[in-house]
């Protein structure tokens, strides 16, 4: 098939997709490095984690590829630590065994949602153990680390130190009764499990933990933390972070660990599964001898290990501060750790490492009006997204629509469905596959003559001055949300540029008549429908990569890169491949099935027991008062707007205002300004309800 693409310097994507070999940062660019937290290799990740990470990493690393930056995604198993133990002994296998078996069935599930790493790697590698060994070594030799003899919990039918989730116990701070040792799911504090009242041996809760005394290396985050706190201030206003647990809008330290004084932290445990510590050439290196590298300690290290593992020139990306911009991902539990914990080790180590540039949290994602639940076959867990028959550029879409960014969010099969039928079918299919049938069937598949010359189109076009200035301000409106790492308004974009294509083809009545009435204004309205496409080809490539995979031999073109505006690209004489249906509907009545296998309903049906009357009864009051018929709430499923899209964006810096404020210690003052914030924040949900529903 005949191909006439325009020719220019940085039309086409250049830079390799996610997997190559060999990629490194180039000197004098915007060189991207991206890692998401390293999932647990004791368990299959559900789809809040895969949201919270691994595939909002994907979506940013794919975005940086479009831009033709020279991109990495490093992401791995966690594999040592307590809770690979735990499991370990729960199955009847050896920790080794557990961590094989868990790190293929994660790969393979981030492999089906189309989840691009550069390298999956694991934390248990020789390379790893050489790396955590000499930071820990650097750190001793710098002054950092010190023995503490502290009391720990034993159990004494064991014979062993019960290390952090060995145990469990209520929570000295809230009272929750099954705090883990090293942190209360409910309150998030970080403990030690010697302060667990009333603790239990997790490998039978009938035998005897009592108090002993044991050695262990600590690194003395005190010491380091006038030196952190300088360098948060300065990464958080270099790398323009958004409000969090650690510092607030105005670059104010608000993390209560912090602000109470750090203290030093340990680096040991009494556990087998773990980095063996290394000697410093001490007195104390016998006391450490058979003790191993504590998981918090070893974990981060992951992201350049796992580097090393993919390449011996990792140090060119972790070493190399002044050429590489590290952006990283994670739920929100795990903020302390890369802000404050990790960026300390690397103050301490003394080398000129690579710090983090950019941090991107998300908050929860729950399921179906209650928590996913492995225990109570709640949600939806690992392979099983492929079970459902449901693609994986759907899931992708959905998930990233409901990007839990500012506040939790709810997965609901309705919503996913609707989000299908209404947004990816009637809305982005609807626009690529009616232009591409129409050039199929009315010009052979071969784009007409236009007069169009190649290149940008002109804003002050005689015909489509407002079409074509409208798609440049998004264009220039993405560019700037997913540099900033504002992917769900990224999303929004991306399908407002869509719902332009379909206004275009209804104001311009392209049809077969307009073709006999009009040839060359119906020949201009294809090329710059097509060239349209094209455009959107590289816009939805980050969201949903087989949806760009599939557009692309339908349009007989190569990759594009992320244009600044709207051009001919697409040539007259261009012969297009066979056009094909990107989406396919799903039947609304699957949502109760969804529901009934992967649980749901009882939640569905609680929620209507306890809330159908009262909701009728007010629906009923207001009717009476108002003199009109009962109405149900509407649910909005349309396509939204530049006027919506925008309101979302300040209801999402409302809801970062607030957070950060409510992060400030309690005072009247502070209480009267999160009154007055949340007021606004109202007032804006109100006015997006309003452009949804005029």
């Amino acid at each position: 098939m005949a191909q006439k693409i325009r020719s220019a310097d940085g039309l086409l994507q250049v830079i390799p997709p996610p997997g190559h070999p060999a990629i490194l940062p180039k000197k004098g660019e915007s060189n991207i490095l991206i890692t998401s937290a390293l999932p647990y290799c004791n368990n299959v990740p559900h789809l809040g984690n895969i949201i919270g990470s691994t595939l909002s990493a994907d979506v940013f690393s794919r975005y940086n590829r479009t831009r033709n930056r020279p991109t990495l995604y490093i992401c791995g198993t966690d594999e040592y630590g307590t809770a690979t133990e735990t499991q370990a002994l729960k199955e009847g296998i050896t920790p080794r065994e557990l961590c094989d078996k868990y790190h293929v069935l994660h790969k393979e599930t981030y492999e089906w949602f189309d989840i691009g790493f550069d390298y999956f790697g694991r934390t248990s590698t020789p390379l790893h153990t050489e790396i955590c060994q000499e930071i820990y070594q650097n750190l001793g030799k710098n002054g950092y680390l010190e023995p503490q003899s502290k009391d720990q919990t034993y159990c004494e039918d064991c014979g062993r130190f019960l290390a952090d989730r060995f145990v469990e116990g209520i929570c000295p701070h809230c009272g929750y009764e099954d705090a883990r040792g090293d942190q209360c799911d409910s309150c998030s504090r970080t403990l030690d499990a010697i302060e667990l009242i009333k603790p239990r041996c997790l490998v039978n809760k009938s035998h005897k933990v009592v108090a002993r005394t044991s050695t262990h290396m600590y690194v003395k985050l005190d010491t380091l933390q006038p030196q952190t706190e300088q360098w948060i201030k300065n990464a958080a206003r270099r790398g323009k972070w958004s409000p969090n647990s650690v510092i607030n809008h105005d670059l104010e330290i608000i993390d209560a660990r912090m602000k109470a004084g750090l203290v030093p932290a340990p680096l040991t445990r009494d556990l087998v599964w773990g980095v063996p510590v290394p000697p410093l050439g001490r007195e104390d290196d016998e006391i450490m001898q058979t003790k191993v590298l504590y998981v918090w300690y070893d974990a981060p290290i992951g992201y350049p290990s796992i580097t090393a593992n993919y390449t011996p020139e990792w140090k060119q990306w972790w070493f190399n501060p002044q050429d590489v911009n590290l952006y990283q991902f994670m739920g929100k539990d795990n903020v302390y750790f890369h802000t404050v914990y990790f960026p300390s080790i690397q103050l301490g180590d003394k080398r000129d490492w690579t710090t983090l540039y950019h941090l991107s949290t998300t908050e929860y994602l729950n399921y179906e009006g209650g928590k996913f639940s492995k225990s109570r076959n709640r949600g939806v867990f690992g392979p099983q997204a492929r079970e459902t028959g449901i693609p994986s550029s759907v899931w992708r879409y959905y998930l990233l629509s409901t990007r839990p960014e500012s506040a939790d969010a709810m997965f609901s099969w309705a919503d996913c469905i609707t989000a299908n039928n209404n947004v990816l079918l009637n809305n982005f299919g609807n626009f690529v596959n009616r232009v591409l049938k129409f050039v199929s069937s009315q010009y052979q598949g071969v784009i007409p003559e236009s007069d169009d010359l190649a290149g940008p189109l002109s804003p002050n076009d005689s015909e489509d001055s407002v079409f074509i200035s409208d798609v440049n301000r998004l264009l220039h409106e993405y560019i700037a949300v997913m540099d900033a790492v504002k992917l769900r308004q990224g999303l929004q974009t991306v399908m407002a540029i869509s719902q332009l294509g379909n206004g275009y083809l209804q104001s311009s009545g392209l049809n077969k008549a307009l073709m006999i009435s009009n040839p060359k204004r119906c020949a201009q309205v294809v090329s710059r429908a097509i060239n349209l496409i094209y455009v959107l080809s590289a816009l939805v490539e980050p969201y949903m990569p087989a949806t760009a995979k599939a557009i692309l031999p339908q349009l007989n073109a190569p990759p594009r890169a992320v244009p600044d505006v709207l051009s001919t690209d697409i040539l007259a004489g261009h012969t297009i491949g066979t056009p094909e249906h990107l989406f396919k509907k799903i039947e609304e009545s699957l949502a109760d099935k969804f529901r009934d296998r992967f649980g749901g309903n009882e939640a569905k049906a609680a929620t209507t027991t306890t809330t159908e009357a009262a909701a009728s009864a007010t629906a009923s009051a207001k009717s009476k008062a108002k003199g009109k018929k009962d109405v149900a709430a509407p649910v909005f499923t349309g396509v939204m707007t530049q006027e919506m899209i925008a309101k979302e964006a300040e209801i999402t810096q409302q809801g970062d205002k607030i957070r950060s404020l409510k992060a400030l210690p309690k005072s009247p003052e502070t209480d009267a300004r999160v009154k007055e914030e949340v007021e606004t924040l109202k007032r804006f949900k109100s006015e997006l309800s309003q452009l949804q529903f005029p």
